[in-house]
């Protein structure tokens, strides 16, 4: 009686022996170098109350994060035509090919093959031929030490890295698109500020010129009206210009023209954003893609290591054929001898000069590397977290601060100009108000756009940013 395993042929035995082992080392996830929360800072109670997300910042969808839906049109072209994502999306495509190529090399590579061969021994010999066809596996290796296996472990984890490296880009995209367009609503609300500025002190160097010009005022005072005219001037040319380059930087993060005018009551004053609970810093290594890509790197070379340890011992390859064979091309098939062939073959390395060695040390310092990598990712990721809560805690209390120094410096000048029609204050005293109160306004608006901006950055650092809305978690 022939029992199952006699039945197998000496191909597929070869294939139940390959990935017997593993030559890498057990794989350990460094610890966290960083402390186990973010420093705290207490939030001013004359702080004005933002809205609060209870849910962590790497579950809501940016669609749900921005409320402003220009805003929202803006990014979602962005993630359609950026030229820089795109090569992110083609870079997850060439690792996912080269994945492809080394696990193929695990399996055997089954070609059809037919050849024909003509001779004669001499020259009235008759002419012998001899016509062959049949399926060949050529040079398959059986990976008994694992060098094949961890090589496709380390093209996988290259991928799934690569696949981490898009979503950062794509985080990295949408703050960009958010940060440039709150900037061009900041350029919006500082150009009305100056242009208003502009009007006031042109009309005040009007009177001033019609006091000289009755020899009530010196031409002192005239000189310092036209001084401030002329700072308004120079800063409103400095402001269009800023809004020009922060449109044109738009237009290249969204990839395709955009309007530069500002949908009606959209304002920076009236956009807000929500606060974010920070969690625990131990929640980055689950979700920033930046970080989840650095262990895919340290995993590679930890798979490196394996390949290259099995460089050490025996590499055994297997050629085979199994066809028929046939003095006539017509009866090939028909009347042909079937057979098969089976040569194994096993090298050892002896005398390499150290190379084996080499590569081994080679792997091992690339582990290293790729080890303080993702320690540094971490920690940078740990310090990103830190100055956007910072920033979270103190921002409003700045901003209202700012609004109340620019409400105080708006009454002083009032109150300046009041004094200085009815010859109580002098002409000095009006002008320093001028200044005073436009330098105000400005501070305000900046503190503003930074408070916002913060926002935006803590969403993304938290690792906010990459995932679309209706997606369900566990398919994250």
């Amino acid at each position: 009686m022939i029992t199952p395993m006699k039945k197998l042929t000496p191909l597929a035995l070869a294939m139940l022996l390959a990935g017997c082992m593993s030559l890498a080392p057990k794989y350990e996830r460094p610890v966290a170098p960083v402390a186990p929360a973010f420093p705290e800072m207490p939030k001013a109670a004359s702080a004005p109350a933002a809205p609060v997300v209870g849910e962590a910042p790497a579950s809501l969808a940016w669609q749900r994060f921005f409320p402003d839906a220009r805003l929202r049109g803006l990014i979602e072209q962005a993630l359609v035509n950026n030229r820089d994502l795109r090569v992110a999306v083609a870079n997850i495509e060439q690792a996912r090919a080269q994945y492809r190529i080394q696990r193929a090399d695990r399996l055997p590579t089954v070609g059809l093959g037919i050849s024909g061969q003509r001779q004669t021994t001499g020259k009235d010999e008759p002419i012998s031929s001899l016509y062959q066809a049949g399926l060949q596996v050529t040079a398959f290796e059986l990976d008994l030490f694992g060098r094949v296996k961890n090589l496709s472990q380390a093209a996988l984890a290259q991928y799934l890295a690569t696949e981490e490296a898009r979503k950062t880009a794509q985080i990295s995209l949408i703050s960009s698109v958010a940060n440039v367009y709150l900037q061009l609503l900041a350029d919006e609300e500082l150009l009305a500020i100056t242009q208003q500025t502009l009007g006031t002190r042109q009309e005040s160097m009007r009177l001033t010129q019609l006091r000289f010009d009755n020899g009530v005022s010196s031409r002192f005072e005239l000189q310092q009206a036209r001084s401030l005219v002329e700072t308004a001037l120079a800063t409103l040319a400095a402001q269009q210009r800023q809004r020009a380059q922060d449109l044109n930087l738009l237009t290249l993060l969204v990839g395709a023209p955009v309007d530069g005018s500002v949908p009606a009551g959209t304002t920076l004053a009236t956009t807000d954003l929500p606060d974010l609970p920070a969690g625990l810093p131990s929640d980055l290594l689950a979700n920033r893609p930046d970080i989840r890509a650095a262990e895919q790197q340290l995993v590679a070379a930890n798979a490196n290591i394996g390949a290259a340890r099995a460089n050490f011992f025996p590499r055994i390859s297997l050629t085979g054929q199994v066809g028929s064979a046939s003095s006539e091309l017509s009866g090939l098939f028909k009347s042909g001898t079937y057979g098969w062939t089976f040569a194994p073959q096993a090298i050892l390395p002896i005398f390499d000069y150290g190379r084996n060695t080499a590569v081994l040390g080679s792997a091992r310092a690339g582990r290293d590397i790729a080890v303080a990598q993702y320690e540094r990712s971490v920690q940078q990721a740990f310090r990103e977290v830190a100055d956007a809560l910072a920033g979270q805690s103190t921002f409003s209390e700045q901003l209202r601060a700012q609004r109340a120094v620019a409400e105080a410096e708006a009454d002083r000048f009032n109150l300046a100009d009041l004094r200085y029609k009815n010859g109580a204050a002098s002409y000095l005293e009006l002008l320093d108000a001028q200044r005073a109160l436009f330098q105000a306004q400005q501070a305000a608006v900046q503190a503003n756009l930074q408070r916002l901006q913060n926002q935006v950055t803590l969403y993304g650092v938290l690792g906010g940013g990459w995932t679309e809305a209706g997606t369900p978690v566990a398919a994250r």
